[in-house]
């Protein structure tokens, strides 16, 4: 088994099928579901406040427009992140990675964060999310698992924060998997279901990583992923998916 223990399932984004993705709603749901941690992700605003968000622009899942590096966080937190998804969310915001690990603690659950930078931010948004975990992790609880698909934030992340475990998000294969891995120090890879196999899962336990898998929905595919091996299933459904596993 390597070192860093992962949970068998992961709520992604908090709960994504059932509540707004990256609010504090989220993350609550995905406690009522069963989850013992939870996966979100992290941008600058551009007065430097590391907030929950996944997309470049607010467009999405947000009643704003345009770009998050653009915005200021006192904009950003005045905006409604809950109605898009559905009716019963509207009045939901867009929470600092501060008050995320608040919630956590209150919960008593875990989190890994997705380092999520926009263009040319990959350091200086590495180096921010170091620097509120550092600041506002409530102390004696588990250290948060960082990971992105930017080696240059990961290096960062490696740089400013060592003592924080990190992982290496992968979407297709690259050749250069171990040795990147390796070279970032990282504790797992966290790989897409579309392109992960049973021979390239074998290979990662083998080296001795935690082997992490998204986003995956389908309990029957979670048993088929379990049984390559894998660590631990990121998923919109945790209550289905530890019902399966």
């Amino acid at each position: 088994m390597p070192a860093f223990a992962l949970p068998a399932v992961v709520g992604h984004r908090g709960a994504a099928a059932y509540a707004p993705e990256n609010t504090l709603e989220g993350i609550r749901e995905a406690k009522r579901r069963g989850a013992r941690w939870v996966e979100v992700d992290a941008k600058l605003t551009a007065d430097g406040v590391v907030v929950l968000m996944h997309d470049d622009t607010l467009d999405r899942t947000t009643n704003g427009r345009g770009p998050v590096a653009a915005a200021a966080y006192a904009g950003i937190a005045a905006l409604d992140a809950g109605a898009w998804f559905a009716p019963a969310w509207q009045g939901a915001r867009v929470p600092t990675l501060a008050a995320a690990l608040a919630l956590l603690a209150e919960l008593d659950m875990g989190i890994n964060i997705e380092i999520k930078p926009c263009p040319g931010r990959d350091r200086e948004t590495a180096e921010a999310v170091v620097g509120v975990v550092r600041r506002d992790q409530v102390p004696g609880r588990p250290a948060p698992l960082l990971s992105s698909f930017s080696r240059d934030s990961l290096a960062a992340a490696r740089d400013s924060g060592q003592e924080l475990p990190r992982a290496l998000l992968i979407w297709e294969y690259p050749a250069d998997w171990a040795a990147a891995a390796a070279d970032l120090g990282c504790v797992s890879l966290h790989c897409a279901d579309e392109y992960l196999t049973p021979d390239w899962a074998a290979a990662i336990r083998a080296a001795d990583y935690g082997l992490a898998v998204y986003t995956v929905n389908d309990p029957a595919r979670a048993r088929e992923l379990h049984g390559w091996g894998v660590h631990s299933i990121i998923t919109d459904r945790p209550d289905a998916l530890l019902a399966a596993l």
